[in-house]
């Protein structure tokens, strides 16, 4: 694993918010963030604010490495919130906000935060959680810049020195579902993110302001690595504004790319600009750059964006765990974007195809992708065997995609070693989903599977196995699931079998579910 010497570019200074901190424009009185509510934040205000919050959490007198639990709803405010858990030097741990009490109790049992801060509505059930678990210090944020968190900075200081953080010290730590057991926590430290900045900045070609400077239409959730780390940090290291939507609305979207140059995305908000009829050349004629990620991007939506804007995505390829891993190119004189690919290698980053032996595969065989860099994290949160596991014996992280490279370098991938399924940008893991299915009355066994689906990519498709002389209804063990887990992870479809398919050492072989169930 890497270490804060093997992380290229400029070396951290004070920790990761003192780079993003580096990046902001010399007129701090210009506009960082425009919302979609007409409020204006300039870069001063983002400097003032985020000094408040580190203020009200160093005042806390926390254990060095401790860690803040936020599960709240998307706005500015946020974001500060993300910047002043940098400032001060603690662990940012960003929970979905679809998540129901099962999974908030888990996380919050697992990380040990000694913050949580949640919305207003949720306070309730949150906070009795959280108070169960010994958490000492629950505050409430709300997307309308209300709460008690912000009631309490209003008494601190607009002036904080940034605490001191190692490049090899926690920064975040993100929750992803593995295939088997519940969610494990990866441990991205400061030089993890900055080192990832730092080459997409380059890579993208991130216009500074004194080159006419670039704006980022902000549309994604900030909950995970697309829209907390790749968009959010592309642009404050760069010094660039922001169009900043709370939610995601076509509309909206088109409005702002007349003053805007860049865009990322899921492959699901590509289709729905799709929709659009007013999306045409002319409306995305400002735009520089539209990248994707979180999920596959279907050839179909790559070429008719192509073909109804003049633009072509950027397709790229990462993970909770590495951030960013490859990218389609940017500039022409470094090859063409090819749809279907995730592009090639970002510098510094060394990725392989291996056989079952772990040893390395000839161009375009399809074998398993495993990646080292000083972008790829820590470790698993306190689970040190899981952790020993998933790397090779030479340090490789083992990311359980399957894929194969071609002869120039392009990085296709072709499935997921660990039955994973991407719906709309977020990752599902059946395990997670099947271990709840199981508990419910009248079900002796479920399978779930990803099927094709025009909008999300994918969704999920639950197989059941009634109990003997039982009849569970299909839609009341979705009821049940929506009552307990985020709607993401909730199959759209649940169905009664009489046996699952099983190879010889009993277990469920699920391509053939999948060759069976693939049409719905």
């Amino acid at each position: 694993m890497p270490t804060s010497a093997q992380i290229p570019n400029s070396p951290l200074q004070g920790n990761l918010f003192s780079a993003l901190r580096g990046g902001f424009p010399s007129d701090l009185d210009g506009v960082a963030v425009e919302t979609d509510t007409g409020l204006n934040y300039s870069w001063r205000d983002l400097e003032r604010a985020s000094a408040m919050l580190a203020n009200l959490l160093v005042s806390l007198q926390l254990p060095a490495g401790a860690r803040l639990a936020a599960q709240v709803d998307k706005s500015v405010e946020a974001m500060l919130l993300y910047l002043a858990t940098l400032r001060a030097g603690l662990v940012f741990l960003p929970l979905n906000t679809a998540y129901q009490s099962a999974e908030m109790a888990y996380f919050i049992a697992n990380a040990e935060p000694a913050v949580v801060v949640c919305t207003g509505k949720n306070f309730g059930w949150v906070s009795k959680i959280a108070f169960k678990a010994g958490v000492a210090h629950v505050f409430t944020l709300n997307d309308d810049r209300t709460g008690s968190l912000l009631q309490r900075a209003t008494h601190c200081a607009d002036q904080q020195a940034v605490v001191l953080r190692a490049a090899d010290e926690l920064a975040a730590i993100l929750y992803t579902s593995g295939t088997t057991g519940r969610s494990k926590g990866a441990m991205l430290t400061h030089g993890n993110l900055l080192s990832n900045a730092q080459v997409l900045k380059t890579c993208w070609g991130w216009r500074s302001p004194q080159a006419g400077g670039d704006v980022l239409i902000h549309a994604l959730p900030i909950f995970h690595v697309h829209g907390l780390f790749v968009a959010l940090h592309g642009a404050l290291l760069n010094g660039s504004k922001m169009i900043w939507l709370n939610r995601f609305e076509p509309r909206l979207v088109l409005q702002a790319m007349p003053r805007a140059t860049v865009f990322m995305g899921v492959p699901t908000l590509y289709v729905r600009l799709l929709a659009e009829p007013e999306l045409n050349a002319q409306a995305v004629r400002h735009m520089r750059l539209f990248v994707a990620g979180s999920a596959p991007l279907l050839l179909e939506t790559f070429a008719q964006w192509q073909r109804q804007t003049g633009h072509t995505i950027v397709e790229r390829y990462g993970m909770s765990e590495t951030i960013m891993l490859t990218s389609n190119p940017y500039f022409a004189s470094e090859g063409e974007r090819r749809g279907g690919t995730v592009g090639r290698p970002l510098p510094g980053v060394r990725l392989r195809v291996v056989d079952e032996a772990g040893h390395p595969l000839p161009v375009d065989q399809i074998g398993s992708i495993e990646v080292a860099g000083p972008n790829v994290f820590k470790g698993y949160w306190r689970m040190p065997e899981k952790t020993a596991e998933e790397f090779s014996a030479d340090g490789f992280f083992k990311t359980g995609d399957v894929g194969r490279i071609d002869a120039t370098g392009y990085v296709t991938i072709v499935g997921r070693s660990k039955d994973l399924i991407i719906s709309g940008g977020y990752n599902v893991y059946p395990a997670e989903i099947e271990a709840y299915i199981n508990e419910l009355p009248g079900v002796a066994e479920s399978a779930v599977i990803g099927v094709a689906h025009a909008d999300f990519g994918e969704v999920g498709l639950a197989l059941v196995i009634a109990k003997p002389g039982a009849a569970p209804e299909p839609a009341h063990i979705l009821a049940s699931l929506k009552a307990k887990l985020a709607n993401f992870k909730v199959p759209k479809q649940c169905l009664l079998v009489p046996e699952l398919p099983r190879n010889a050492m009993g277990k469920v072989q699920k391509n053939l579910l999948r060759d069976q169930y693939g049409g719905l």
